[in-house]
C-alpha cells in the first residue's frame, strides 16, 4: 500500500539549502536506514514452532456432566442475539473464546450431552465450570471482538496467533528539501511518502540497498546531512548523489526523487524505459561513462525485481495466505504484493490442536492477523473457509473499503497461492528439521520400521539428468541435529557405457564409488573419517533411503550384496498416486509394503528427508549446466534474434540479470511475447529428469 502522510502538504514550502556546516566524521554514516522515533526492533526473530498440543492429556478436567450442567445455566440466560462467549476453568483461566449469530443456539449445541462432538470440544466442555458472554449489535462486530479477546486472552482451546511485531515501511521523506529514503515502523506521524507493508525488516534493508544503487538518494539522518563540508563514502561508491555539498542541484535530485516514488508506486516499466533511453542517448553520443551509470541503474533496478521472485501481471493489491499441516504442526504462509510488486513473505506457526483442519486454523489465523493490520483490497486463500463472507464483510468495515476475500480455482490468482502453498510446506520442512523434534522423529522413525536402534546416521540418494546429459548423482545426510550439510557429497557420473536415462545404472555408480570409498578409503579420505569418528558423528550410515519403488530397492539390494554389506538397513520410498505427498508407500527388504498415515510426523520426516535430497541434486545438476549457459549467452535460444537481444539488455541491464528474471518479467519487455518469454526462463531453468 503506498500512501502519504496526512501530515505532508502538496505544496509545502521547501526550506532552502542551508550553508554546510563543519565536517563530520565518517563513522557518522553508520545505521542511517532507519527513522530513530519510530524504529522498532530491526531483528527479525525466527518463529518457533509451539509446543505440539496432543488430543489427548489433563487438562484439569472435572466429570463431563459437570461441564453440561455450567453450560445448561448459561443456556437459560443466554441471548438469542450475535455475541461472544467465553469459556472459563475453575481458575478462571479462559478456555475457549468463541463468537456466533445467536449465542443461545450455539451454547445449546454444547449443552446436548447426545452430540457427536470431538475429543478436543468434550475435553472442553469437562474443563468448563463457567461461562460469559458480551452481546454485540452484528455478527461482524462479533467476529473483531472475537479476534482481539483470543490474541488477549490465549485461550487453550482456540488457534492462537503468536505474532506481536508490525511490519516495516519505505518513508521517503517529505520535510526536507533533499528527501531521505529510510526504514519505518510505528505511527506514520512523519511528513512523507510511505511504501508498504514490507514482509520482514531484511526485506525493506534490501530494497533500499538496491534503491540507492539505482536513483542514487541519500539515507543518512537531517543533523548528519547539515554537517558535511564533503561528499561521503556513499557518494563515492555510487550509492548517493551528494545533494548535501551540491554535487547534484535541487531539479536534478527532485527528478531522482521522483523516480524512485514511481517506481515503488509501481511504475516500474516506465521508470525502467527511461533509464533504457537516456543510456542509449548516452552511447550514442559516445558518453560511455554515463552510459554505464545508466546501465548500473538499470542492473539494481533488475536486482529489486529478481530478489521479489514472483511478480503478478494482473494483481495490484492483495494478500495471499496458504496453509500447510504436517507432523501435527501448522504453518501459514502470508504473500504481500502492493502496487504490483511483491513485497516479500513471511511464515506464521499458530498454535493449534491436531484435530483442527486447515480450514480451521487459516479462519481463526486471519480474523486475528487483521485485528492490528490494514487490510488490502483482496485476500487470496489456499483453503475455502467457512466465514469468508462475514470476514470479508468485517475487514471492510475496518479498512474502509471492499474487501475481497476468495480461494482463486485458476489463473494468476491461483499461481500465486499455489506458490505460496509451496514456500508453506519448505517453511515447516525447515522448522521441523531444525527443532528438538528430530531426536524424536528419529526414535519414532526407529519404531515404526523396525529398526535394530535409532539410526545416528541416515543417508538419502537421488539422481538427475536432463535425457542422459549432465547426469549428477547426491547424497545427503541426516542425524541427531538435523542435516548435516558438510557431509552431502555429489557425484559426476563418469561411465561411459551407461545407456541415457538408466536411473539404474547411475544409482549403481553412485552407490559403488561411495561405499568402496568407505570399506577401502584412501589415504586423504582415512584422514576425513578420522575427524568425523572425533567429532562423534559416524562414518557409516546406519539407514540408507533412495527414491522408487520395490524394483529400486531390489536392485540396490543386489550392489549391497556384491559388496558385502549386511549392517546398514536399506528402504526405498515410492511417491503417491499423482505423485501426492501424503500417499507414499515405504519398502524394506522382507517386509510387506508400508503405508502410514497422511499426518504421521514420522511420513512427513521421510518426505522432508526426500525432499532436500531432490533439492541438492537439482542444484548440483544446473551447476554442470551453469559455464555453458553462461558462455553461450542468449545466442542459443530460438527465436531470439538482435532486437530482442538488445530489447532484453536494455531492459535488465545484464546477462545474470536476465538469467534471474521470472517468466513475468520477461514477458514485461517490449517485443517479447508470452512463448518467448517462456523459452528464454526454461533456457536457463531447465527441468531436470
Amino acid at each position: 500500500m503506498v500512501h502519504d502522510s496526512p501530515d505532508n502538504p502538496d505544496d509545502r514550502a521547501r526550506k532552502a539549502p542551508p550553508a554546510a556546516a563543519s565536517d563530520t566524521p565518517p563513522e557518522r554514516l553508520a545505521g542511517p536506514d532507519v527513522d530513530p522515533a519510530a524504529a522498532g526492533g530491526d531483528d527479525e526473530d525466527d518463529a518457533l514452532l509451539p509446543d505440539i498440543l496432543e488430543e489427548s492429556g489433563a487438562v484439569g478436567e472435572g466429570p463431563l456432566a459437570t461441564g453440561h450442567e455450567a453450560i445448561e445455566r448459561a443456556v437459560r440466560l443466554a441471548p438469542t442475539s450475535p455475541g461472544v462467549y467465553r469459556m472459563l476453568n475453575a481458575n478462571a483461566d479462559v478456555l475457549y473464546v468463541g463468537k456466533a449469530k445467536n449465542v443461545k443456539k450455539r451454547l445449546s449445541s454444547y449443552a446436548r450431552q447426545s452430540a457427536p462432538l470431538p475429543a478436543r470440544i468434550l475435553r472442553m466442555i469437562a474443563a468448563t465450570v463457567t461461562v460469559e458472554i458480551v452481546s454485540t449489535t452484528t455478527e461482524t462486530e462479533a467476529l473483531l471482538l472475537e479476534a482481539n479477546l483470543i490474541k488477549q486472552l490465549r485461550p487453550r482451546f482456540n488457534v492462537q496467533l503468536r505474532d506481536d511485531k508490525s511490519f516495516p515501511y519505505i518513508l521517503i521523506t517529505g520535510d526536507h528539501w533533499a528527501p531521505q529514503i529510510l526504514k519505518h515502523r510505528g505511527a506514520q506521524t512523519r511528513p512523507g511518502r510511505y511504501f508498504g507493508p514490507f514482509a520482514s525488516a531484511g526485506a525493506v534493508n534490501r530494497t533500499i540497498t538496491a534503491l540507492q544503487r539505482a536513483f542514487l538518494i541519500r539515507s543518512c539522518t537531517d543533523s548528519f546531512f547539515e554537517s558535511r563540508t564533503r561528499p561521503c563514502l556513499l557518494h563515492q561508491i555510487r550509492r548517493c548523489a551528494g545533494p548535501c555539498t551540491r554535487e547534484i542541484d535541487f531539479g536534478g535530485y527532485s527528478t531522482l526523487v521522483r523516480e524512485a516514488s514511481d517506481f515503488l508506486s509501481g511504475k516500474s516499466h516506465a521508470v525502467k524505459q527511461e533509464l533504457a533511453g537516456e543510456m542509449e542517448k548516452a552511447s550514442n553520443e559516445l558518453e560511455f561513462e554515463r552510459a554505464a551509470l545508466y546501465r548500473d541503474r538499470l542492473a539494481a533496478l533488475s536486482a529489486i525485481q529478481s530478489q521479489q521472485g514472483i511478480n503478478p501481471r494482473t494483481v495490484e493489491e492483495a494478500d495471499v495466505f496458504a496453509i500447510h499441516q504436517e507432523g501435527g504442526f501448522s504453518c501459514v504462509e502470508v504473500f504481500f504484493f502492493r502496487t504490483g510488486q511483491n513485497w516479500g513473505n513471511r511464515a506464521y506457526f499458530p498454535r493449534a490442536e491436531k484435530s483442527f483442519t486447515p480450514e480451521e486454523v487459516l479462519g481463526s489465523f486471519l480474523a486475528q492477523f487483521y485485528d492490528d493490520k490494514p487490510p488490502p483490497r483482496n485476500i487470496l486463500l489456499s483453503h475455502d473457509i467457512e466465514e469468508s463472507e462475514l470476514l470479508a464483510n468485517a475487514l471492510s468495515i475496518k479498512a474502509g473499503h471492499k474487501v475481497e476475500v476468495t480461494a482463486p480455482k485458476r489463473g494468476e490468482k491461483k499461481e500465486l497461492v499455489t506458490h505460496a502453498l509451496t514456500n508453506a510446506r519448505e517453511a515447516l520442512g525447515r522448522k521441523l528439521a531444525d527443532t528438538a523434534t528430530q531426536s524424536r522423529l528419529l526414535e519414532a522413525m526407529a519404531a515404526t520400521l523396525s529398526l535394530p536402534h535409532v539410526p545416528k546416521r541416515i543417508e538419502v540418494y537421488d539422481n538427475s539428468h536432463i535425457q542422459g546429459t549432465n547426469a549428477v548423482g547426491a547424497m545427503i545426510v541426516a542425524g541427531p541435529d538435523g542435516f548435516v550439510k558438510n557431509q552431502y557429497r555429489k557425484f559426476n557420473i563418469k561411465s561411459e557405457g551407461i545407456t541415457p536415462g538408466d536411473d539404474f545404472a547411475m544409482m549403481r555408480e553412485v552407490l559403488e564409488r561411495r561405499f568402496k570409498r568407505l570399506i577401502n578409503p584412501p589415504e586423504d579420505a582415512a584422514k576425513e573419517g578420522n575427524k568425523a569418528k572425533d567429532d562423534d558423528f559416524p562414518r557409516w550410515p546406519d539407514l540408507v533411503i533412495i527414491d522408487g519403488g520395490r524394483g529400486q530397492l531390489n536392485a540396490v539390494r543386489e550392489i549391497f550384496a556384491n559388496l558385502g554389506l549386511t549392517q546398514v538397513s536399506l528402504m526405498s520410498v515410492a511417491k503417491g498416486p499423482d505423485r501426492d505427498a501424503g500417499r507414499e508407500t515405504l519398502f524394506m527388504p522382507e517386509r510387506e509394503a508400508i503405508k502410514l498415515e497422511p499426518r504421521d510426523p514420522v511420513l512427513y520426516f521421510i518426505q522432508r528427508l526426500r525432499d532436500e535430497a531432490h533439492r541438492f541434486v537439482i542444484g548440483s545438476h544446473r551447476k554442470l549446466r551453469k559455464k555453458d549457459i553462461r558462455e553461450a549467452g542468449l545466442q542459443e535460444i530460438p527465436g531470439i534474434g538482435p532486437s530482442r537481444k538488445r530489447a532484453l539488455l536494455h531492459h535488465f541491464g545484464t546477462l545474470k540479470e536476465i538469467e534471474r528474471a521470472s517468466i513475468a518479467d520477461l514477458g514485461k519487455v517490449p517485443g517479447v511475447s508470452a512463448e518467448s518469454a517462456r523459452r528464454i526462463f526454461e533456457y536457463f531453468h531447465p527441468q531436470p529428469g
